[in-house]
């Protein structure tokens, strides 16, 4: 069986970083990504396509939901490119991770095989530095919606106790939302690949299909959740400026 690892294996030294096996892969998708956005900006057309009427309608449903949270379709507009990248980056590296063959690449150090490709959610530290930019880009938006002394009141009001006390709570859930960010998403993508790990262990014909398939759910709806937490965390800190 094919040894499990928490963490993500090194497989070359650049200076005094090292490359992981996930930050490989986690490379690849993003210049996939960009390569794709270059190839169908070219091809968009008045008229659209088979493949630009379904992105269109995949857009416009996600504009939808957007607008729905947000309140105003000129707010999701704005926040759209965030919430879309967070979730085509999330998803698409939730299903190249688990594609049969991804494992296969084997990088040889000693007597120890590693593999060269990785999932990169199942990596930590990739989940983390996810999390971060979600609550650290959230804050820069209430920053510009609401003026700088006015967000960061939020977290340090002095005016009494109680505020006082409330700020500070307001400053801990950022923080405690950058670890249920990671670790939910590190948690399920990581036991779903040990799952199949497990099964394609002990029956790899047939039996692994159904688990297959609930992992790209399952990675599917990851995204979706980690966008959506996104989108929400976005209309708390930008919403007191509508209401004001």
């Amino acid at each position: 069986m094919e040894e499990i690892s928490l963490k993500a294996e090194n497989i070359f030294l650049i200076g005094s970083f090292y490359v992981t096996n996930s930050l490989i892969l986690s490379f690849l998708i993003f210049c996939l990504m960009v390569s794709f956005a270059l190839f169908f900006r070219k091809q968009i057309k008045l008229i659209p396509g088979k493949i630009q009427s379904l992105v269109e309608v995949a857009f416009e449903t996600l504009l939808n939901l957007m607008e729905s949270v947000l309140g105003t379709r000129e707010k999701a507009e704005k926040y759209f490119p965030l919430i879309a990248t967070i979730f085509i980056f999330i998803w698409i590296s939730n299903l190249i991770g688990i594609f049969p063959g991804v494992g296969s690449f084997i990088f040889r150090e000693g007597n120890k095989q590693i593999p060269l490709l990785r999932s990169p959610a199942s990596d930590l530290n990739f989940t983390i530095a996810l999390a971060v930019i979600s609550v650290f880009v959230t804050n820069i938006f209430g920053i510009t919606a609401l003026g700088f002394f006015k967000h960061i009141g939020k977290f340090f009001n002095f005016k009494n106790p109680i505020n006082f006390f409330i700020g500070i709570l307001e400053l801990l859930s950022e923080i405690s939302k950058m670890i249920s960010l990671s670790f939910r998403l590190f948690g399920n993508v990581f036991a779903g690949e040990i799952l199949l790990i497990i099964v394609f262990a002990l029956a790899p014909y047939f039996a692994p299909i159904p688990f297959l398939f609930l992992e790209i759910f399952v990675g599917f709806i990851q995204a979706f959740v980690f966008a959506m937490l996104t989108l929400v965390s976005v209309s708390l800190h930008t919403e007191a400026h509508e209401h004001e």
